[in-house]
């Protein structure tokens, strides 16, 4: 089984799948950041390093994808191949990051690496409001985060959305996160696991 967490940047997703793997015994997948060669030059000049930024990821998302197909585990992954691309490269596109020849390329790429994809079996969205964002980006104090506009912020949240409820064709749920805090409310870490619970194994909470 393949278990997706989606949402923005500072979101909760990295916390909540590491949550969701210690409960269920799942195994967890991370998304490559700390360890992206451009991320930090991305943040400094994102017009000129968008492209190399988002072929990185797609490579590492995309051997991700490899890895789970082959599996025999349950996993859970920290972002998917489909956000990269739907979300944050159409984005850059949008913004003038990208010129129409490199965004063709990176399509066409995509495009063939979609045939051989596994789609999750669940895609849990961590939906958020900006200012929740960039509180929990102040608080985890990457250094790289801290000049990231409102307005990126905000037309991502924009493309999210766009992504989950009109693009997306897989079993989605969705997680309104502004008044959850999972990693120290015990109950409110319960009430998502109840949700997957019953979305995934058909199973419900004891009847008080």
């Amino acid at each position: 089984m393949y278990i997706a967490v989606a949402g923005n940047i500072g979101s909760g997703k990295s916390t909540l799948t590491q949550l969701l793997a210690k409960h269920y015994g799942w195994e967890a997948r991370y998304e490559t950041v700390e360890e992206n060669p451009y991320l930090e030059d991305y943040y400094r000049d994102i017009h000129r390093w968008s492209f190399n930024l988002e072929v990185f990821f797609l490579k590492e998302r995309f051997r991700d994808l490899i890895d789970i197909t082959q599996s025999q585990k349950t996993i859970i992954q920290d972002r998917t191949i489909y956000e990269g691309v739907y979300v944050f490269m159409e984005n850059n596109k949008d913004m003038g990051n990208l010129s129409e020849r490199d965004y063709e390329t990176f399509m066409e790429l995509f495009e063939q690496m979609m045939e051989v994809a596994t789609q999750p079996d669940l895609m849990i969205y961590l939906k958020a409001s900006v200012p929740h964002l960039v509180g929990n980006i102040q608080k985890r104090g990457r250094e790289y985060e801290q000049q990231m506009q409102l307005e990126y912020l905000e037309n991502l949240n924009k493309r999210y959305d766009d992504f989950i409820y009109n693009k997306y064709k897989g079993q989605v749920m969705t997680i309104e996160k502004d008044n959850l805090d999972f990693l120290n409310n015990t109950k409110d870490f319960a009430q998502i696991v109840d949700r997957i619970d019953r979305q995934l194994f058909g199973l419900f909470p004891p009847q008080l």
